[in-house]
């Protein structure tokens, strides 16, 4: 083996920088065979250096400052599993292309706000920047998008892309518990962010959304332009009536080009229940990607975790020790368009629940709201009384969200809607 090893230098040993260290250890042998030469860890970076982080770091440097460990001279790669994106993180990653290196990370929010310039300033130092454990964990759809589908002009990429959201749902769905229930409880078992909005809130998908857009459609990553609405508004009556029409609900990515510009939504949705995303469960995610030419691809796997995330960790470290250089968004920074933000107007059937004087013409006053705003209704349920009150559900033919709207807000004036009403977008997989 006559080429140099390849030395790393680590920043962050929480649970996945722990397992990228037990991975370059246990597999020394296996990732040598496969790329031709050694993979080792040279120093690390964090900030507690006393913190007992169940691996043998003691034949590592140790730099307590992220962008000291991105200029040293025996560092190739940076690989930067810290998080966040600004302060240590977005220092040490300029620190370490300024510097000559390649960079690997894990971070999706750095990405998501400063993708664009990273990107132009590695490719014109001519380092690279692999994220391929920033996007759904363990399931390797950077890769998928950048080589594997390379040759298709792709539609359309949909996904459920945050873990802790779909056990939630699923939860929810299974045991028949409130939002607020199994959110305290995925909170106690350490499933959600210290902010937990960054999951619940849609965020944290929200910026994968934005990378996998990027890559599929030739634009520049424009996180502001994703529309976001979280999961905290799903109540357990909308889990129970939607599975009565033979949906789940879904935290549901959604991104596709069309003529009136780039389309993103990170929002909950409706899917059938017997389609692969209506039946994912737990913390799994799923990406499903639409091409010209291959048709439709589901990639399904572990979305978060040690092994999984430091997994496609080294699924990076690897191409770069193979020799494999790619621009970090498929193609060259500098030739990214500028996409035209579109607020999502592709018509789709919607759910919309609420509650209503029980009194005569209190339906007909709601279905002549929704003929006026041109929505169509495909059923139409009435359930069990709540004393004087009635709760509907309409499910609608094909709509727009711009006329979806335009009915609601004329159904304040009937003078039989009782609170807000509900609606959710059912999307088509």
């Amino acid at each position: 083996m006559s080429a140099a090893p390849l030395r790393l230098g680590l920043a962050g040993l929480g649970t996945v920088g722990i397992g990228v260290v037990k991975i370059v250890q246990r597999h020394a042998a296996l990732i040598a065979a496969r790329t031709g030469r050694e993979v080792v860890i040279t120093a690390v970076s964090a900030r507690d250096r006393s913190k007992n982080r169940d691996a043998d770091l003691s034949g590592y440097a140790w730099e307590t400052d992220p962008v000291a460990l991105a200029t040293r001279a025996d560092v190739d790669v940076f690989v930067e599993v810290m998080g966040g994106h600004e302060g240590a993180a977005r220092a040490a990653t300029e620190a370490a292309i300024a510097a000559g290196k390649d960079v690997v990370t894990a971070n999706k929010a750095l990405l998501a706000h400063h993708g664009q310039s990273l990107a132009l300033a590695a490719e014109a130092a001519g380092r690279v920047i692999r994220f391929e454990a920033a996007v759904a964990g363990g399931i390797p759809v950077i890769k998928a998008l950048t080589e594997g589908l390379a040759g298709n002009q792709i539609r359309r990429v949909m996904g459920v892309m945050n873990g802790s959201c779909n056990y939630i749902l699923t939860r929810m769905q299974n045991e028949g518990l409130s939002y607020q229930e199994v959110f305290d409880a995925a909170q106690q078992l350490g499933y959600l962010e210290a902010d937990p909005n960054l999951d619940v809130g849609g965020i944290d998908a929200g910026h994968k959304l934005s990378l996998l857009a990027a890559i599929a459609f030739g634009t520049r990553v424009s996180f502001d332009a994703v529309e976001l609405e979280g999961i905290g508004n799903v109540s357990i009556d909308d889990i129970r009536l939607a599975e009565d029409m033979g949906y789940r609900i879904k935290l549901l990515g959604v991104a596709q080009l069309t003529g009136r510009g780039l389309e993103q939504r990170m929002t909950p949705c409706l899917v059938p229940a017997d389609s692969p995303l209506g039946q994912l469960q737990g913390g799994t995610n799923m990406v499903v990607l639409e091409g010209d030419s291959v048709g439709q691809i589901v990639l399904r796997g572990p979305g978060a975790g040690e092994g999984p995330t430091a997994s496609a960790v080294m699924a990076d470290v690897i191409d770069i020790a193979r020799g494999l250089r790619l621009p970090t968004f498929g193609q060259p920074a500098a030739t990214l368009a500028t996409p035209v933000a579109a607020r999502t107007a592709t018509p789709a059937p919607w759910y919309l629940r609420m509650t209503l004087l029980d009194k005569p013409g209190a339906l007909a006053k709601i279905a002549t709201c929704l003929g006026e705003a041109g929505v169509s209704i495909d059923q139409m349920r009435q359930y069990g009384h709540q004393g004087a009150n009635a709760p509907v559900l309409i499910v609608t033919h094909k709509a727009a969200r711009d006329d979806i709207d335009h009915a609601i807000g004329r159904f304040a004036g009937t003078g039989v809607l009782v609170g807000a009403p509900v609606a959710i977008r059912i999307e088509e997989v």
